[in-house]
């Protein structure tokens, strides 16, 4: 089973109905006896970081996300949720993240060469660096997905499994071991979006 993990912020319904659609056992829920019993957890999110933290602290998910990732339960977090996994954010302020994967989350207006529109919002292709990272094998390098994002991770070289341009080379997706993270949204990227859940439900 695939708990969404439901703690007040998250595009929870198409992202339910993204993973039925492809015959997966899901189920939103706020509940911790249910995040640990499931197979996998997928931490959505939108908004700001600092309320999402937040809400994700005071719901009690935050330490049971923490505890099942250390034990090795494959964990996905899309959008706000991936920017959650890193060690602080810079959105308005400085907040702390879970930790789980080394980085930081910035804005991306500060780091632009360019005039471009923020939030970044569309269909970007991807590129993998490296070695194609098993999220990804039902997809190819150039695939499109879609992203909604003023902020990105950085100072997270050695976890970046996927990158976009927007002016500048934007974290569109990272990995440490058990730990995933999609900055784009899948459940709104088509095809190319449920072929990545399809990966992320046979780990």
């Amino acid at each position: 089973m695939i708990a969404i993990a439901d703690y007040g912020v998250g595009n929870l319904f198409s992202l339910r109905c993204s993973f039925e659609f492809i015959g997966a056992d899901v189920v939103v829920t706020s509940s911790a006896d249910e995040l640990r019993s499931a197979d996998k957890i997928v931490l959505p999110g939108v908004g700001a970081f600092r309320d999402a933290a937040a809400l994700l602290e005071k719901s009690g998910l935050a330490d049971v996300i923490v505890e099942e990732a250390a034990a090795g339960k494959p964990l996905l977090g899309i959008c706000l949720g991936m920017q959650l996994l890193f060690d602080k954010s810079f959105e308005y302020g400085e907040y702390e993240g879970l930790g789980l994967i080394k980085g930081n989350v910035a804005p991306i207006a500060d780091d632009l060469k360019e005039p471009l529109k923020i939030p970044q919002i569309g269909w970007n292709a991807l590129s993998f660096p490296g070695e194609k990272n098993r999220l990804f094998k039902y997809i190819n390098e150039g695939d499109c997905v879609y992203f909604v994002h003023s902020y990105y991770a950085k100072d997270c070289e050695d976890s970046v499994i996927a990158t976009t341009e927007y002016g500048i080379s934007i974290t569109a997706a990272v990995a440490k071991d058990n730990v995933f993270g999609c900055q784009f949204h899948p459940e709104k990227s088509g095809e190319v979006g449920l072929n990545i859940l399809r990966a992320f439900c046979e780990l």
